[in-house]
């Protein structure tokens, strides 16, 4: 029940002292229009003001000067906007209308460039188009390392040693080797094998359900839209094959995904990836070798020679084994916690590593939209045929880009509000310059520093999470590439006039979410891994050329996606993980604030709360 009144206060009322009102109290009786709100027992509660309804005198200058300062706050509440608050707004919002900007400049300048005479453009021409370009890119590759790196470690490392703090204290002792009283020793196994371990587990264990759920969601998606739409029903009229197939087998690559994550040599790592190589063996010519021949293979010569067959041979190619780094990093981090003080000066590096290289991402991520429109323009003028669009691929394009646009922006933003009771549309807003570099650069670890900066400045999600989540969400959270490589399967066994049973579609998916986690993020990672879900289906590595006319433009779709994937679990996760996140952070802060004196003598604390706050 509420109960609206009016609340009369006299200058003398206005007085806590109880002294009489001096001149500074001078002004006119005022009224204050309240509201009281009844318990369910029916006992009224305090009366709460509603909006201050003053009467004042005309000549009561300085109290109309109150009221008139407080005028821009009461606009703001009310809702209706200031000068001030809309130069706020854009100043907080430059860089994502900058973006876009650079967005439809691209989109403009390349069309006039394409359009602007009769022959083609050039190599070198294309170049100089997109050379500012280029330098931008590089430059935000040139952090992923670090990033990557830095900020696994750090958040591992942390993260075990945030609970020990006050906890464990080291003994102060004479000589060169250093004892770790039994105190320290029990607080610090408990915090690994109880709290901190367990908080590990449940952010790793929701980041992995997470991934797996909307990997395999965007899969059946992709499977639905297209049996559906059936875009590749026309058969092969009118396609145009492009490029050539790699010589692989879905054994070689998943041994290869495997071998990856356990890399010889780390600085090798950082620049290059191994991968099986297949040798067809050469055809002898004399009736000698020829005998031979048949005694040592299992087919007569002349036939085609099987894969399996083949002479196996390994090589290294160039870009980044980001599983490799990933793993070194989670196990460094591990390594460094359980080291505890003996590991902190070294964990203390690989934090301002973290810091520093988010610094420089703050500094670069001002020339995007620049470095984004001449990407944009160059890519346009690159692209040999517009009519490619209007044909059979077309229905292709078509169809993945809605399903990546279905799972992005509807599938995803629902999980996150149901699990997490928030609306989506603000935190999406606020990825608006990760998407866009996404698209641009069509690499999700080269969007990475963007990724880190909108979650943790923009979203303001906890560094902890974050830096745990994203570099590992990068590397197998593929929704996009998923969706695309069980719609291009599907498509190119309607071109060959296959029809499909259900085994076939669930065996599909089931290798489509395999491959999503095994590529790399890298641009057209996804073709390679193709082979697999191809040969799911008996169908030769060959017939992914008919598609790789218009893969450079929907693997900047599905890499957008793959991002977009990538932040939404980092919210969801940090969303589902913050009363023990907070948890933890109170006990750090409460062990701090009873300081070194209420412990024994000759103790002291392993570390400063501070320091662990990323």
């Amino acid at each position: 029940m509420l109960i609206f009144g009016l609340n009369s206060r006299s200058p003398t009322s206005d007085r806590q002292d109880g002294k009489a009102p001096g001149p500074e109290d001078a002004a006119p009786h005022h009224r204050q229009q309240t509201v009281v709100y009844n318990s369910p027992e029916g006992k009224p509660t305090t009366a709460l003001p509603l909006f201050p309804s003053s009467i004042i005198s005309p000549s009561d200058n300085a109290r109309k000067s109150s009221l008139t300062s407080r005028q821009p706050v009461v606009d703001a509440v009310m809702g209706r906007p200031t000068a001030q608050s809309v130069k706020d707004f854009f100043k907080s919002n430059l860089l994502p209308f900058l973006t876009i900007s650079g967005v439809v400049g691209g989109v403009i300048l390349g069309l006039i460039l394409r359009y602007s005479r009769e022959e083609a453009w050039s190599k070198r021409e294309i170049m100089y188009v997109g050379y500012l370009g280029e330098v931008f890119l590089r430059s935000l590759k040139a952090l992923i390392i670090p990033l990557i790196v830095s900020s696994l470690v750090s958040a591992i490392g942390k993260s075990f040693l945030v609970s020990t703090i006050g906890k464990c204290f080291l003994v102060s002792t004479i000589g060169p080797s250093s004892l770790v009283s039994a105190t320290c020793k029990s607080s610090l196994v408990s915090a690994i094998g109880t709290l901190d371990l367990s908080l590990s587990k449940k952010i790793g264990m929701r980041a992995v359900a997470y991934y797996m759920t909307t990997t395999v969601s965007a899969v059946v998606l992709g499977i639905i839209l297209v049996v559906s739409i059936r875009p590749g029903a026309g058969g092969e009229e009118g396609i145009k094959k492009a490029g050539s197939a790699n010589e692989v087998t879905t054994p070689d690559l998943l041994m290869d995904l495997v071998r990856n994550i356990f890399p010889p040599n780390l600085v090798q790592a950082c620049f290059q990836n191994y991968y099986t190589v297949l040798i067809p063996p050469s055809y002898p010519n004399d009736s000698k070798t020829i005998e031979e021949w048949n005694g040592r293979y299992n087919w007569t010569h002349g036939q085609e020679i099987p894969k399996e067959e083949y002479d196996i041979s390994g090589a290294y190619r160039d870009g980044m084994n980001i599983m490799g780094l990933v793993s070194f990093a989670t196990m460094l981090g591990v390594a460094l916690s359980i080291l505890g003080a003996k590991g902190k000066p070294l964990l203390n590096m690989f934090t301002a590593l973290s810091d520093a290289s988010m610094i420089i991402t703050s500094w670069l991520i001002w020339i995007s939209p620049l470095g984004i429109m001449f990407l944009i323009a160059s890519m346009l003028i690159e692209m040999e045929d517009f009519s490619v669009m209007l044909g059979q691929l077309g229905w292709y394009f078509l169809t993945v880009v809605i399903g990546v646009f279905i799972h992005g922006f509807i599938v995803l933003p629902l999980l996150y509000t149901v699990l997490t009771r928030r609306l989506p549309f603000r935190f999406l807003a606020n990825m608006t310059q990760a998407y866009i570099t996404a698209f641009a650069t069509a690499s999700s670890t080269g969007t990475l520093p963007v990724t880190f900066q909108c979650l943790e400045e923009k979203n303001h999600i906890d560094p902890r999470v974050t830096r745990f989540v994203i570099p590992i969400g990068a590397t197998i959270n593929m929704d996009g590439t998923a969706l695309y490589e069980a719609v291009a399967a599907i498509f190119i066994t309607q071109v060959k006039g296959m029809s499909l049973g259900i085994g076939q579609i669930i065996a599909i998916s089931i290798t489509a979410t395999a491959a999503a986690i095994g590529a790399a993020g890298i641009p057209q990672a996804g073709l390679v891994t193709m082979v697999m879900v191809l040969d799911v289906v008996g169908l030769p590595a060959e017939d992914v050329t008919l598609i790789i006319a218009v893969d450079w433009l929907l693997d900047r779709f599905r890499t957008m996606i793959n991002v977009l994937g990538d932040s939404i679990g980092a919210g969801l996760v940090y969303e589902l993980s913050k009363k023990e996140l907070d948890t933890l952070d109170e006990a750090a802060t409460a062990a701090v604030t009873r300081g070194p004196d209420s412990h024994p003598a000759g103790e002291i604390a392993l570390d400063n709360i501070e320091s662990c706050k990323m």
